[in-house]
C-alpha cells in the first residue's frame, strides 16, 4: 500500500503480487488511505466463522460416535451421521473430531512397490473377478464364515455376494446361479490358483489336461477362466474385500445379524447401496452378458459330475460306493456302457446313460482308506462329527473276565 500511494507500484502488479483482483486492490487501497494500516486489519478478527458448527451439533455427533460408531472410519460415521441421524456436517468435520477426540489416529501412506496399472475392461459383464474371504463376519455374535465375492471390472459393481461355510465347489456353483439366473453368463471369470478352479497337479498342467469340477462346469456354458499369477494381479477384488471387511462387518452388527441365512437375505440390499456410492460408467454401454440358452440346465451342470464303466454285473463305484442298476433290458445291452453320475449339494446321485438316467440300488462298501482333504477345508473336516463305531466293532466287547467269564465294562475301553 506504501509503493501504490507512493506510485512506484500499479494497482495490477499489486493484484498480481497478492493474489488478488484488481478491484479487491482498489478498495484496500481506500482503506488504507482513511484509516491506515489498521483499515487493512480483517473485521472478522476475533469473531466466529459464519460456517462454524453449532456446539449442539458437535456434542450429538460425539456422544453419537462414542456410543455407537466408535470402531467406525471417519468416512462410514459420517455416512451413518448424515443418513440414518440426519445431522448436517462434512465428512472432514468428523475426520477432525474423531482425531480431536482420540478416537481415529491418522495413518502415514505406505511406500507401496509400484506395479503395472492395468485398464478397466470396458463392458460390464466382460471380466467379472471372483474370490472367497474368509473372515469374523459375525464378530464375537457367531462363527467364522466365508463371502464369495463377485465384482465387475468395467464398473466396480459387486455383482453377488453370498456367505457359505467354506470356499468350494457346490459354494461357488450355488453363487454363480444366482449370479446367471440375475445378469447371465459373463465372458470370462478371473480368479486366483484356488483348487476349484485350477488343477495343480504338475502331472495334468504338463498333459494340459485335468478340468476342475468347476472348470469343466464353466466350459460347458462358455465360459472362460482366466488365473491370476499374484494376488497384485486380481487388485480390484483384493480391495473390495478389505473395504467389505470394514463395512459389511459393521452393517452386520447394527442390524443385529449374526447368522448366515439372515445375512443373505440382507446382501442384496447392502450390494445395492455399495454400488450406488463406489460403482462406476464403463467405458463402453455394451452389456456383454448372454442369457442362459434353454439346452443349459444349471441343475445338472453344476453338479459334481464323474465318468464310470458298468461292470458285467451292471455296477459302478463311486465315492466308495457301489450303485447296481436296475434295468429291464438284457444285462449285456449295458454291459461296459460309459455313464455320467452326477452329485448335487444334497448328496443325491443321479446316473446317466446317453443323457437318460438310470434307476439303481445302492451298496455301501465300507471305507478303509483316509480322504484327501485341501488345506483350505481342513478345520471344516476336522469340525465334523465322527461316525460312531459298528455294532460288532472289537471296541464294544471289552471287558474283563471274571472266573473265565467275559464281564463287558460299563464305560469304553480306555475311557478311565
Amino acid at each position: 500500500m506504501q509503493r501504490l500511494k507512493a506510485k512506484r507500484l500499479t494497482q495490477k502488479e499489486a493484484g498480481e503480487m497478492l493474489k488478488l483482483s484488481t478491484r479487491q486492490i482498489k478498495r484496500l487501497f481506500r482503506k488504507y488511505k482513511r484509516q491506515g494500516a489498521q483499515g487493512l486489519v480483517s473485521k472478522r478478527r476475533g469473531k466466529e466463522s459464519n460456517n462454524r458448527l453449532d456446539a449442539q451439533i458437535i456434542q450429538q455427533a460425539t456422544d453419537l460416535i462414542y456410543e455407537r460408531y466408535r470402531d467406525f472410519g471417519p468416512t462410514l460415521a459420517h455416512e451413518k451421521l448424515v443418513e440414518v441421524h440426519g445431522l448436517k456436517l462434512s465428512d472432514e468435520s468428523v475426520r477432525r473430531l474423531m482425531i480431536a477426540e482420540g478416537i481415529w489416529k491418522p495413518k502415514k501412506a505406505k511406500k507401496t512397490p509400484a506395479f503395472q496399472m492395468r485398464e478397466r475392461r470396458a463392458c460390464l459383464g466382460e471380466l467379472v473377478q471372483i474370490d472367497g474371504s474368509e473372515h469374523a463376519w459375525f464378530e464375537e455374535r457367531g462363527p467364522k464364515s466365508t463371502l464369495l465375492v463377485y465384482i465387475d471390472d468395467a464398473t466396480g459393481q459387486l455383482m453377488e455376494l453370498w456367505f457359505v461355510k467354506h470356499e468350494s465347489f457346490f459354494a461357488y456353483g450355488e453363487a454363480s446361479r444366482h449370479y446367471f439366473e440375475r445378469y447371465g453368463k459373463p465372458v470370462a471369470f478371473y480368479s486366483d490358483k484356488h483348487s476349484i478352479f485350477r488343477n495343480n497337479n504338475e502331472q495334468f498342467l504338463s498333459l494340459g489336461e485335468g478340468l476342475t469340477q468347476f472348470g469343466r462346469a464353466m466350459q460347458e456354458l462358455e465360459i472362460q477362466i482366466i488365473c491370476a499369477n499374484t494376488p497384485q494381479a486380481k487388485g480390484r477384488i483384493e480391495r473390495a474385500n478389505q473395504t467389505l471387511q470394514d463395512r459389511l462387518v459393521k452393517e452386520l452388527r447394527l442390524r443385529g445379524i449374526s447368522d448366515m441365512e439372515s445375512a443373505n437375505a440382507f446382501l442384496a440390499e447392502f450390494r445395492e447401496d455399495f454400488n450406488r456410492r463406489f460403482a462406476v460408467q464403463p467405458r463402453s454401454s455394451h452389456d456383454a452378458h448372454r442369457p442362459l440358452l434353454k439346452s443349459e440346465n444349471l441343475d445338472i451342470i453344476l453338479t459334481h459330475q464323474k465318468k464310470g464303466t458298468l461292470s458285467k454285473n451292471l455296477t459302478v463305484q463311486s465315492n466308495k460306493v457301489i450303485y447296481q442298476i436296475q434295468s429291464e433290458r438284457p444285462d449285456y445291452t449295458l454291459r461296459n456302457a460309459q455313464v455320467m453320475l452326477c452329485e448335487n449339494a444334497q448328496g443325491e446321485v443321479t446316473i446317466f446313460y446317453k443323457d437318460t438316467p438310470l434307476a439303481y440300488t445302492i451298496y455301501h462298501k465300507p471305507s478303509r482308506q483316509g480322504e484327501v482333504v485341501d488345506s483350505k477345508t481342513l478345520d471344516h473336516q476336522l469340525k465334523l462329527p465322527k461316525p460312531p463305531p459298528a455294532p460288532n466293532h472289537p471296541w464294544r466287547t471289552y471287558g474283563r473276565r471274571i472266573s473265565g467269564k467275559l464281564i463287558p465294562d460299563a464305560t469304553p475301553h480306555g475311557s478311565d
